[in-house]
């Protein structure tokens, strides 16, 4: 059996997606039990030089969500990049696997050959949809949802190898 471009991406995002709901209700149980803002953690950063933890939840539900409408071959939705608390968050993490899960497989599948185009700022960068997908969709998104676990467990965030897995379904 082939494993199929939709079944590669889509149910990856939905379940890490769904893991980082979970690490944002944990990261909120942390602040009222130490008595903190959560405002500290959504600026939270693990160098000088790098984007704060709002912004790795936000460039991990695009790469989710582009992934997906580039290799379906639809628009994706615009998000404002304007979350400012942890509900906000939850609700942007939400719509993205809302969306992912809307663009049929039927769409996705087959991608894998297809030419896909990526604005950059250097200009277009076009890649074979399986190159695209293997080699820049899922790098990135797992750079920023690692990332944003990173940053929970700097911060003190009761999470362990398992609450970054999930349960296996």
């Amino acid at each position: 059996m082939t494993i199929s471009m939709h079944s590669a991406s889509v149910p990856i995002f939905v379940r890490m997606l769904g893991n980082l709901l979970t690490w944002l209700d944990k990261a909120e149980a942390h602040a009222t039990a130490k008595k903190f803002d959560t405002s500290v953690l959504l600026a939270s950063r693990l160098a000088p030089d790098m984007l704060p933890f709002t912004n790795q939840i936000q460039i991990a539900c695009d790469a989710a969500k582009f992934g997906v409408a580039r290799l379906g071959g639809v628009e994706a939705p615009k998000f404002e990049d304007t979350e400012t608390n942890l509900a906000e968050l939850r609700t942007r993490v939400q719509k993205t696997i809302d969306y992912v899960q809307s663009v049929p497989a039927s769409q996705i599948d087959g991608s894998d050959d297809r030419d896909i185009t990526v604005p950059r700022r250097d200009g277009p960068m076009v890649v074979k949809g399986e190159t695209y997908l293997k080699n820049f969709v899922l790098p990135n998104f797992f750079f920023h949802v690692t990332t944003t676990y990173a940053l929970l467990r700097h911060n003190g965030v009761d999470l362990g190898k398992s609450d970054f897995l999930g349960p296996l379904k």
